[in-house]
């Protein structure tokens, strides 16, 4: 899908875009080949091809910052098929506050490995981990998860491209938060979280302060299924725009 978004040349939209599709204008190359022949609507068709040019290269020597830069949050999901083998699922823990310190787990999957920080052992590696991934993505962490780590990590630049499911799945009608969405997808948890919610990861969080080793064993389990099922719901999420978009063969 990302080497057949124009969507990202300055001047071009859904309209001009879905235009170039129809012209049989059905990735950057068919443009590159032949420039003159396709109609970039009102858009600068040097500065068309000059973007375009530069989006190749950025794909071909995995320049996520460009990408984060060119498609933001809204368009980010284009971007999931080609980025994926660098792309990291992630959610937080807090104890319920809105200040830095109150986040106490991060939940990390790469698709093939969970990593779990916590606050008082090894929260401090995150600045260092999160640095070797080129896409995040997250269930509403633009409103939550990213601005907290922020809070956390003073300095820490989040230059990712960055997949947020929450706005994503209401493009394509799909509402409610994640584990109403995991449900509707047909995604099920194990016996010990099913049912657990943000409040019980405050409450277990706070029974392992005073000594439960249990409920952090809990509230990491709980974490690493809200950072596996994002992988599955990313896929499901894209097919459904992918195959939204008119014009496109």
């Amino acid at each position: 899908m990302l080497t057949q978004t124009f969507l990202h040349v300055p001047g071009v939209g859904r309209e001009t875009e879905h235009a170039l599709w129809e012209q049989g204008c059905l990735t950057w190359q068919d443009f590159l080949a032949e420039p003159g022949r396709f109609s970039v609507g009102s858009a600068s068709p040097d500065l068309a091809r000059a973007t375009i040019s530069e989006s190749v290269e950025a794909l071909a020597t995995g320049n996520h910052q460009f990408f984060h830069r060119a498609l933001g949050l809204s368009e980010a999901w284009r971007a999931w098929p080609d980025f994926r083998d660098r792309t990291v699922y992630l959610d937080i823990e807090t104890d319920g506050g809105r200040y830095g310190e109150a986040v106490t787990t991060i939940g990390l999957w790469d698709g093939h490995e969970f990593t779990a920080l916590v606050k008082g052992r090894d929260l401090e590696n995150f600045r260092d981990i999160i640095s070797h991934y080129s896409m995040i993505v997250t269930f509403f962490g633009s409103g939550f998860d990213l601005p907290m780590l922020l809070k956390r990590f003073p300095g820490l630049v989040f230059d990712q491209i960055h997949l947020d499911l929450c706005p994503t799945f209401r493009k394509v009608g799909v509402r409610g938060g994640l584990k109403k969405i995991e449900v509707q997808m047909g995604l099920s948890r194990g016996d010990d979280t099913n049912g657990l919610t943000g409040l019980d990861a405050i409450r277990l969080w706070r029974e392992y302060q005073r000594g439960r080793e249990s409920s952090l064993e809990t509230l990491i389990a709980y974490n690493r299924e809200d950072v596996v099922n994002l992988e599955h719901l990313a896929d499901v999420a894209y097919q459904r725009l992918r195959a939204s978009l008119r014009g496109l063969t």
